[in-house]
């Protein structure tokens, strides 16, 4: 499970794309290198030589803080840091520490504009274990839509799995990589290569798979800089990645239950995050959810 490799955005805002690429160079005890794009983008290298970057995103609501007060700032307050492609066993304890970084030297999410987005490898994925993921977080929406506390403002860069997609996905059964791209952009009249295109906009991004970077994205996160939160998410996204590659096939069915509580903590024990190791990441996934974890007809936490 902790195997794949995956890369992640974190956007947020409190400080200007110079301040937190210093902070970025510091951590690696690094330098600053200035792409000059469009998208201002500052890179670092690590002592790997991977680029970390720090650029613009117009999505993220620029602010600062002036006498404790959160006030609007300029463009230059808008900031997306993106990871290189890491591993959770060798990058996990350095990223968590960057964040910490970032968040001690003024940096701050907007809840409304700011998003963290994880891509895992495609690489090793097949049209069954594409269709399998489609059904998982088809059947887990509702909960883990409340379990990670995404709003309405937030929707708009991450609805639902779309329930026609869905029905057709599971109708058809497509056998290719070739059937399930065309099922995904059924209904959209954009270029399949244009770059934002509306069908990204989703929990589970496939447009990153078939004309991006091969990735499968993950874009169901309200942004945070608290390193365990951020951890949680990672193994979140590690767990769903393996349960669609290692299942034999995945169904629609929503569990049921007004102990939603338990019904996470069992669904995360079942997908790999049990033991200590993981108690934390339990906790963060169940903190908003009705129910008692440790019993299946438990009063409300």
């Amino acid at each position: 499970m902790l195997n794949a490799k995956i890369g992640i955005e974190v956007e947020f805002t409190g400080i200007t794309r110079t301040k937190a690429a210093e902070i970025v160079a510091k951590h690696f005890n690094s330098t600053v290198t200035s792409a000059g794009t469009y998208y201002d983008k500052k890179v670092v290298l690590d002592n790997h030589g991977r680029k970390w970057t720090v650029m613009y995103d117009g999505s993220i609501k620029p602010l600062k803080k002036e006498n404790g007060i959160k006030v609007h700032a300029s463009d230059l307050y808008k900031c997306e840091l993106v990871t290189p492609v890491l591993t959770y066993r060798e990058d996990i304890d350095s990223l968590q520490e960057l964040i910490r970084e970032l968040r001690k030297g003024g940096a701050f999410v907007d809840e409304g504009s700011c998003g963290i987005h994880i891509h895992l490898n495609g690489a090793d994925h097949t049209p069954r274990s594409i269709r399998n993921f489609i059904n998982i977080i088809a059947s887990k929406n509702d909960l883990l839509y409340k379990s990670l506390q995404i709003g309405s403002a937030r929707t708009r860069w991450c609805k639902k799995m779309d329930t026609q997609l869905v029905e057709t996905m599971n109708r058809k059964k497509p056998a290719t990589f070739s059937q399930i791209e065309n099922i995904w952009y059924a209904g959209f009249y954009q270029s399949r290569d244009t770059h934002y295109h509306d069908s990204r906009y989703h929990f589970l991004n496939l447009h990153s798979f078939f004309h991006g970077n091969h990735t499968v994205e993950l874009r169901g996160f309200n942004s945070t800089l608290h390193a365990g939160k951020i951890r949680s998410y990672i193994v979140l996204a590690l767990a769903l990645n393996n349960q669609a590659l290692t299942q034999k096939k995945a169904s629609t069915k929503k569990n049921q239950t007004e102990n939603e509580k338990f019904a996470m903590r069992t669904y995360l024990n079942r997908i790999g995050l049990v033991g200590d190791e993981f108690k934390n990441c339990r906790e963060h996934l169940c903190k908003h959810l009705n129910g008692s974890a440790a019993w299946r007809n438990g009063t409300v936490a």
